[in-house]
């Protein structure tokens, strides 16, 4: 046990208030103890959980209280509940009772009652299931998953056995295939993001190469719309990719493709979406031109590369791009020739809407998503196939396109498919014929 004391002091009567006895009880250091706050959480979930259920309940009893049996008794009646359940949460399991009804009408079509937001064989909520990559790539072996949990959410972190896990790993797989099969006709992406990240699998040779395509549709919704495991960032395996999403209905070809300069995707992308512009992602391009640079100059070569993507207009980038050729042309040649090969294509973006500049100048979605997978599996122990590191790249993928922001200037996308010019992002006014 500690003693605490405090006074209490009020400025605006000057008066000192008597020492107060606050005793609380400290952790104990041998094992886990119980956090006051998280209990209070949890019972919070549990009552929020419970008065969502009986508002449904409610709607279902209301919307049969007219039909009635023969001798005039309700058809539709309260019975029970079914037996408490645990259900994992982030915050640890929460207890939930499901009340039931019992339908007294004769014959099989009964009524049953199963609340949207608890189904029947829920057990653990999803943001529980996203932790598990992440343990995984953290290094954590399958056999030590309950541990690691139990710490993470509490002692009775039930239902993640190794057993379970392994169950697990096999749906993420199964989930994976049925996402690379899924029907595509009925939509239209207008912009896509491409890249190919690299991680090593801790059971692998060679680095592993994972190709992703992200795609923002006809209504500014960013997803996640190709993965595959590549070759490299070859022609071919983009080729492989690009084809597939033919197949599956995607027909009309995105006004435009932001990635990185991987001449494998560029050229794929000409055969398959030959009406497909291009633009080069400044991050890469920043990287890539910083890196043939002294250290000593790197800092304010990057500010005068930022001048270029950040002018107002296509002239003034173009003036600042001059600028930084001039400037480091003479004594540092590789450099400008890794900016200057692709001159056109980085400043494709002043021909789209100025409000989605910032999305389309750069290949982020991807790389900053990746950035943290790769910096797991870099500390990874144990053993970990290319196959389960694609699966787990995929869901790691779904949970973070959750966060991702919708194109600004959503009343725009009309516009471009519609086919109007923009000029350094502003509408071009039709003259008419």
């Amino acid at each position: 046990m500690a003693v605490f004391t405090r006074r209490q002091f009020s400025a605006e009567k000057g008066i000192c208030h008597m020492p107060e006895n606050t005793i609380t009880q400290l952790p104990d250091p041998s094992g886990f103890s119980a956090d006051a706050f998280t209990d209070v959480l949890r019972n919070g979930a549990r009552k929020l959980i419970e008065q969502a259920i009986h508002a449904e309940l409610a709607t279902l009893m209301a919307a049969f209280s007219k039909e009635k049996l023969e001798d005039g008794r309700a058809r539709l009646v309260r019975h029970g509940h079914l037996p408490e359940r645990k259900v994992m949460t982030g915050i640890g399991p929460v207890p939930v009772k499901v009340p039931r009804v019992r339908d007294r009408k004769p014959g099989e079509d009964k009524i049953t009652f199963t609340p949207s937001i608890l189904p029947r064989y829920l057990r653990k909520a999803k943001s529980v299931e996203e932790l598990l990559p992440w343990l995984y790539l953290k290094g954590v072996s399958t056999g030590d998953f309950s541990e690691a949990l139990a710490a993470l959410l509490g002692p009775n972190a039930h239902g993640l056995s190794a057993k379970t896990i392994t169950r697990l790993k096999a749906d993420w797989w199964n989930d994976y295939e049925a996402w690379q099969r899924r029907d595509l006709s009925h939509r239209r992406f207008l912009y896509i993001w491409a890249d190919g990240v690299y991680f090593k699998p801790r059971m692998a040779e060679e680095r592993q190469c994972v190709l992703v395509i992200v795609g923002a549709d006809e209504y500014g919704h960013k997803e996640l719309l190709a993965m595959i495991d590549g070759f490299r960032e070859s022609a071919e395996s983009w080729r492989e990719l690009l084809l597939d999403l033919r197949r599956r209905g995607l027909k009309q070809d995105p006004k435009l493709a932001i990635g990185d300069g991987a001449l494998g995707f560029w050229t794929a992308l000409r055969e398959v979406f030959a009406t497909t512009r291009e633009q080069r992602c400044w991050v890469h391009k920043t990287m890539n031109v910083l890196n043939a640079l002294p250290k000593s100059l790197q800092d304010k070569a990057k500010g005068h590369l930022h001048d270029i993507w950040q002018a107002e207009t296509k002239a003034g980038a173009g003036a600042a791009f001059d600028f930084f050729v001039e400037t480091y042309g003479v004594k540092y040649d590789k450099a400008v020739a890794k900016l200057v090969k692709d001159r056109e294509a980085l400043l494709t973006f002043y021909d789209y809407p100025a409000e989605h500049w910032k999305h389309i100048r750069t290949s982020n979605p991807i790389e900053s998503t990746f950035a943290t997978v790769r910096h797991r599996t870099k500390r990874t122990k144990g053993c970990l196939s290319r196959r389960t590191g694609l699966a787990m790249a995929f869901k790691l993928m779904m949970s973070a396109q959750g966060k991702w922001r919708k194109l600004d200037g959503q009343n725009r996308l009309p516009e471009i498919i519609q086919g109007v010019e923009f000029r350094d992002g502003l509408r071009q006014l039709q003259v008419a014929a």
